[in-house]
């Protein structure tokens, strides 16, 4: 973690800042190429309401019929289906991952200028795909953009990770919205502690 996120959550948030410190070393995320949208974004639909574990074994049959390398649009397009539902994954997920293709193949969803959106207008941009919603969008901001300043009040993980470090029964999407707020410009590292908290 950067010294200027440690000493920001160290002057904001003092529980924060010793969460930060029991979870150690967090690496900075590196911003994908344009190139790369796609598959991440593929990546995220897969992913969606999936547990970790879940999530990988059917990335790696996606992966699998579909390498990472060689993954674009048109393929999907071509694909059936069925056989995208013969991977593992569900048949409104596969008909997700078509209108994504459609949708960036015909330019009615414009990837490569996605970077140069604010927060809001790619998430605006991605709500555009079926089955791409606000919590997608998130995702995309914070680990394929790098955006600092992410949080997701929508991810049950980041509210289930607060209550554990604040010692908390139940917190609403609307009180760790709440929460948060001191944490910015750096949300996005502060999500991430609270995912990594859960795991200890």
């Amino acid at each position: 973690m950067k010294l200027a996120v440690k000493r920001h959550f160290q002057k904001v948030d003092s529980i924060l800042f010793e969460a930060s410190e029991r979870v150690g070393k967090l690496e900075e995320v590196v911003p994908r190429k344009p190139s790369e949208y796609f598959v991440s974004l593929c990546r995220n639909i897969i992913g969606q309401q999936l547990s970790g574990h879940a999530a990988h074994a059917v990335l790696g049959r996606f992966y699998g019929v579909f390498p990472r390398s060689s993954l674009r649009p048109k393929l999907l397009i071509a694909a059936s289906e069925e056989q995208l539902r013969g991977i593992g994954m569900s048949w409104a997920k596969a008909r997700y991952l078509k209108d994504l293709a459609q949708k960036v193949e015909s330019r009615e969803v414009r990837l490569s200028k996605l970077s140069s959106f604010s927060d809001e207008e790619v998430a605006q941009e991605l709500m555009k795909v079926k089955g791409v919603g606000r919590w997608t969008a998130e995702m995309f901001l914070m680990f394929s953009l790098a955006r600092e300043d992410v949080f997701s009040a929508g991810d049950l993980g980041l509210r289930r990770g607060m209550e554990k470090v604040y010692g908390a029964s139940e917190i609403s999407p609307e009180q760790a919205v709440s929460i948060s707020a001191s944490w910015s410009p750096y949300r996005s590292w502060g999500s991430r502690v609270l995912w990594k908290f859960l795991e200890i």
